[in-house]
């Protein structure tokens, strides 16, 4: 027995893998499964061709032992086994696959399906072991050998002896630190949940003698027996046919994979062959995590390769538009980095997710047109996220959003869509007005929104703070330009109507000019309202920054204190007793009317929503005129 030298500068290189390549050293176990799942896949071909090979499927098993005594973990499998030479270029070799070469030697293609593709996965286990020994014989030899390593000094090779065909790797583990306690790898549940987790869809049984305690009678001791069990379910329901699955069966799923209380509104499961093939399974829950619009919040949909856990949260899968949806996505074609713990970014992952966005929105919009109610118990819990994604996305997203936002109307009350919106048009109309403020019943309070609801207009109300952000991303719908009920300019009136206020406004200019000299650090302009009805006054936008966005920005804690202003306008309603008596003032009373100025700004404020900006000053001037 000779100690050999890996090949390949490998005394750096399995230093690297050992302490760069791989995240986590859990997945050890995955890493050796995966290889056994090989060695059977590549017996299993043969058996195809080969009736010598006398085993069927049902024969071959991957099997796991734990001793805790000897802190040993065992993996043995029943696939084709090696030759001296297999361990001298698969093992002693880094980095080269065995699997891929087999692929390419009985020229596969890529239609069969063999897991590992770059031959690092066993030097994984070197994480958790000190020694690692392979005890294996290849179908169809007469001979076993036995190599073994500790990872450092290399490896030796030695004849041993083996009944059967197939490979059993021995894992002799580190001793526990105060940072890693790897004896925690021989236990029985580490080891069933990291089966679970990472190769529960291995499409062999892995097996293992499992114990379970009884307890009878108190006080007496407990009864502990031992039964071999398979630990990983083999097939994953995404890959089962659509007709052989019930709701109840999709549901099951979801609440045991996802961990949630509550089944989910509705599921997706789709088959893709082609350009990207892929198996996806998702779920639209029915609420939302508690921590879903916050930082913390970490999206991504499990992402298997070939039926092996390759991420648990694969961000790049999901917008953040549809970041609540949860699933799985499994695919052969995906480009894996030398670990397989992360993706390449490929125009294969690009394809998927983009997909995948398709038939969210798909499943989103059928939903919406068929079961109206559900829909919308969904959209007040994860509907806010649309508005999000078309502001945050510049617009990028409003192809795929614009018709599954809703606003509360004055049409009935309900929620509507901008679609819906849009077929109850008036003749002639070109925009889509709204009003903004913090409830519906505040909105109707205020005084605009009572001329534009008499002339028959249909108003969207604005209650979220990402409202008015996220149209005036969108610009338009359908060609039809958004209006708030606060622009200087609602265009309402009748041409003599138009022509009836530029008179008015005309006359009454200097006496304007006064008002608003009074309140110049306030208001850009004062000037004759078209938009009011019954009510003295009220506050309009003429810039960009409408009063809505002013008061959103400046609550936000990040604002730093430097405030956001609308350019805004006093106006006042000429057909209000008020109006008269601003003109008897300016004529015999010039500073009795800067304190109305001042009242009537203050008063469209609160009307607003907005805060006075001078409690005091404003409760002194209501008392002066109280007693004059």
């Amino acid at each position: 027995m000779q100690t050999k030298e890996f090949k390949a500068e490998s005394k750096r290189l399995l230093d690297m893998m050992i302490n760069s390549i791989y995240t986590h050293k859990e997945i050890f176990l995955r890493e050796i499964i995966s290889n056994a799942s090989d060695a059977i896949d590549k017996l299993y071909f043969k058996s195809l061709t080969d009736t010598s090979v006398g085993l069927n499927k049902d024969d071959f098993a991957i099997t796991i032992a734990l001793d805790k005594d000897n802190r040993t973990i065992t993996v043995s499998d029943n696939g084709i086994g090696m030759t001296e030479d297999d361990l001298e270029n698969n093992l002693g070799t880094i980095a080269q696959s065995g699997s891929l070469a087999f692929k390419k030697e009985n020229d596969l293609g890529e239609d069969v399906d063999i897991i590992g593709q770059f031959g690092v996965g066993f030097y994984s286990t070197f994480m958790v072991a000190k020694e690692v020994t392979v005890l294996t014989k290849a179908y169809g030899s007469d001979k076993a050998y036995l190599w073994k390593s500790n990872g450092v000094d290399g490896y030796t090779i030695e004849e041993s002896e083996k009944a059967e065909a197939g490979t059993t790797i021995t894992l002799y583990l580190k001793d526990d630190t105060e940072d890693e306690k790897y004896s925690t790898y021989c236990d029985q549940y580490q080891v069933q949940s990291l089966v679970k987790k990472y190769s529960d869809y291995i499409r062999f049984p892995i097996k293992m003698e499992v114990e379970h305690t009884h307890y009878t009678e108190e006080g007496k001791d407990p009864e502990v027996t031992k039964e071999i069990e398979v630990l990983n379910s083999m097939t994953p329901i995404w890959k089962k046919n659509k007709n052989e699955l019930t709701d109840e069966d999709y549901n099951n799923f979801y609440l045991e994979k996802f961990m949630d209380y509550e089944p989910p509104v509705t599921h997706i499961h789709s088959k893709n062959e082609g350009i990207a093939t892929y198996d996806a399974l998702l779920y639209i829950p029915a609420r939302a995590p508690f921590d879903y619009y916050s930082k913390d919040y970490e999206k991504g949909l499990q992402l298997y390769s070939s039926g092996v856990l390759i991420m648990d949260k694969c961000a790049d899968l999901l917008p953040d538009w549809f970041s609540f949806v949860k699933g799985v996505v499994d695919s052969e074609d995906l480009s894996l980095n030398i670990s397989r713990e992360m993706l390449q970014q490929d125009r294969q992952l690009k394809i998927i997710a983009k997909n995948l966005e398709k038939s969210i929105k798909n499943e989103l919009t059928k939903m919406l047109k068929n079961d109206r109610e559900k829909y919308e118990k969904f959209y007040d819990v994860f509907g806010l996220q649309f508005k999000f994604g078309i502001y945050q996305s510049y617009g990028a997203a409003n192809d795929t959003l614009k018709d599954l936002i809703m606003f509360k109307s004055s049409f009935e009350g309900k929620n509507v869509t901008l679609k819906e919106y849009v077929s109850r048009m008036k003749e002639g109309q070109e925009h889509i007005y709204y009003a903004c403020g913090e409830t519906k019943e505040r909105i109707e309070m205020l005084p605009q929104i009572e001329k534009i609801k008499d002339k028959g207009y249909e108003v969207l109300y604005f209650t979220q703070d990402v409202d008015e952000f996220a149209i005036k991303v969108m610009i338009n719908y359908d060609g039809k330009t958004f209006k708030s009920i606060s622009d200087a300019d609602l265009d309402l009136d009748t041409e003599e109507e138009k022509e009836e206020a530029k008179k008015l406004d005309e006359e009454n200019k200097d006496m304007f000019t006064f008002m608003q000299e009074a309140i110049s650090d306030k208001v850009k302009t004062v000037r004759l309202s078209k938009k009011l009805k019954s009510h003295p006054v009220c506050l309009s936008s003429d810039g960009n920054i409408t009063i809505e966005m002013e008061k959103v920005l400046n609550s936000m804690p990040q604002n730093d204190g430097n405030k956001v202003k609308a350019e805004k306008a006093l106006e006042i309603n000429p057909n209000h007793p008020i109006f008269e008596k601003l003109k008897t003032l300016y004529a015999q009373d010039k500073d009795t009317l800067k304190d109305y100025a001042k009242l009537l700004y203050d008063q469209a404020l609160l009307i607003e929503g907005l805060s006075v900006e001078n409690p005091v000053e404003f409760a002194n001037l209501i008392c002066g005129l109280m007693t004059k």
